[in-house]
């Protein structure tokens, strides 16, 4: 009898472990195909993975420490260590690097920025005028290929030079050389769609997202709706795309009348104290070819 109990749970556990298993796995493949864009938007920007790593650490440190305290106090290092998987030593340095302000510094750029700005800033890169030198790739002292093996850690210089080409930061003169044509890895205007785009858009969509994964049977979950299809020809995307457009932003404004109107009824209360944020957001997206994402069965 007691071993049947014994197996029955047995059984039991491994039925529920294998449950979510496949749960966390659905999750995190839904997460893979979320960064996808996210990291395509942030290569642009110049911002690579260990800038990204080093701020989602911060963000889980951060949640750990406020949302899980006990009795109104901050979660202790330990707890947020077995929480987020870091270390303590490294939940430390990352809580000291908050309360610091500086946990948005980064301390190590990726290597392209850093051979830019060495190139912009190293006397032996520099002409007499104090502007970067056009380089030979690997002849001479000083040379592009010198540039990268000081500054660039352990990346090859020929991978250096074809992602600097890439993007528009280096052009090749007629005699072979290397010629630096920007001190930036990305434009402002892309920085700052990007910056406007993660506080307008993403932000307020994956507050929405946490709120809905943590309401109770019985309370209300905020809306989080989308239309989307498969079976539009593509010569008919642009169309629907400038449709979609004007129509969305009708809907927009008509929503920021509404809440005009409605921060108008009490003009008469000077007081903060029980006002609110909130807001509405409507987003028009289309997958490209090459992305692996969740609606091209829709």
């Amino acid at each position: 009898q007691v071993a049947y109990f014994v197996d029955e749970y047995r059984l039991r556990f491994l039925y529920f472990a294998s449950m979510q298993d496949t749960i966390q796995r659905r999750i995190l493949n839904a997460l893979l195909v979320a960064l996808r864009p996210l990291a395509r938007a942030l290569l642009r920007a110049g911002i690579g993975y260990r800038e990204f790593a080093e701020i989602s650490k911060s963000a889980f440190v951060d949640v750990a420490t406020k949302d899980y305290g006990l009795r109104g106090r901050p979660t202790n290092i330990s707890r947020v260590a077995v929480m987020t998987g870091l270390t303590r030593k490294e939940v430390r340095r990352l809580r000291n690097k908050s309360d610091s302000g500086e946990e948005t510094e980064i301390n190590r750029p990726m290597p392209m920025a850093v051979i830019l700005h060495r190139w912009f800033t190293e006397s032996d890169f520099l002409d007499e005028t104090g502007k970067p030198r056009e380089l030979d790739f690997d002849s001479g002292p000083n040379s592009f290929s010198d540039l990268v093996r000081r500054f660039g850690g352990d990346i090859p210089p020929g991978a250096m030079r074809t992602e600097l080409k890439r993007i528009g930061a280096i052009s090749e003169s007629v005699s072979g050389g290397l010629v630096a044509q920007k001190r930036n890895v990305s434009g402002r205007e892309i920085n700052e769609r990007l910056a406007d785009g993660l506080e307008l858009l993403v932000y307020p969509t994956l507050l929405a997202l946490a709120n809905n994964t943590a309401v109770q049977e019985g309370e209300e979950t905020w809306v989080m709706r989308n239309a989307a299809t498969s079976g539009v020809r593509e010569s008919d995307v642009p169309r629907l795309r400038r449709i979609s457009s004007d129509r969305l932003s009708e809907f927009i404004e008509s929503i920021d009348d509404l809440f005009a109107a409605y921060e108008t009824l009490h003009d008469d209360d000077p007081s903060d104290a029980s006002k609110r944020t909130l807001g509405v957001g409507v987003i028009y997206f289309e997958e490209s070819r090459s992305d692996d994402g969740v609606f091209k069965n829709v």
